[in-house]
């Protein structure tokens, strides 16, 4: 038997809203920070701006979810899908999974991104579909990780890319254990 909580939660300001939206604005002052020490770090307008966009879809999935459940098998398979996809953009943006940031196959990993989102959307957001819309996803970049990078050209790359698939599998775990609660 399937059940779930999708009614509406309480609106407001919790400890929780103020210590992850403050986080996610401290993580984008930190390289404003660094710049200042250290010419490491060389960021642009268009980085923060991007990096605020990013942070900003981050947090408002991770209020969806808060509000979709109230199941923390459920909450915790969500905060696990949106770090994978985070990381995803993040390592794609930065330095690329598979070869460089320039490399053709990393546009292949918008097909993980995109079976996650699709699957969460037209499955409406219930456990069932989005444990099979993350097993997809992580199964879709896994093969991508070894396919091009471990029998491909980068093999960092293809480790890197099925050690981040696990995420999308435990995810998949969490919302499937979620049905059972």
């Amino acid at each position: 038997m399937q059940q779930q909580n999708l009614g509406a939660k309480k609106s407001g300001t919790s400890p929780g809203r103020i210590i992850g939206w403050g986080g996610l604005g401290c993580l984008l002052l930190l390289p404003a920070v660094a710049m200042q020490f250290t010419d490491e770090v060389n960021w642009d307008e268009t980085d923060f701006i991007v990096a605020g966009l990013i942070f900003s879809i981050v947090g408002g999935l991770v209020e969806l979810a808060v509000r979709l459940s109230s199941n923390w098998f459920y909450r915790i398979g969500a905060f696990f899908a949106i770090f994978s996809g985070f990381v995803v953009v993040w390592s794609n943006l930065a330095i690329g999974m598979i070869g460089n940031e320039n490399n053709p196959i990393n546009l292949l990993f918008i097909a993980v991104l995109l079976i996650a989102l699709g699957g969460a959307i037209l499955g409406r957001f219930r456990n069932t579909a989005l444990a099979r819309a993350m097993l997809l996803a992580g199964l879709t970049q896994a093969a991508i990780g070894i396919g091009f990078g471990v029998l491909g050209a980068d093999m960092r790359g293809g480790i890197f890319t099925l050690i981040l698939s696990s995420l999308w599998f435990f995810s998949a775990t969490l919302f499937h254990a979620s049905r059972e609660t």
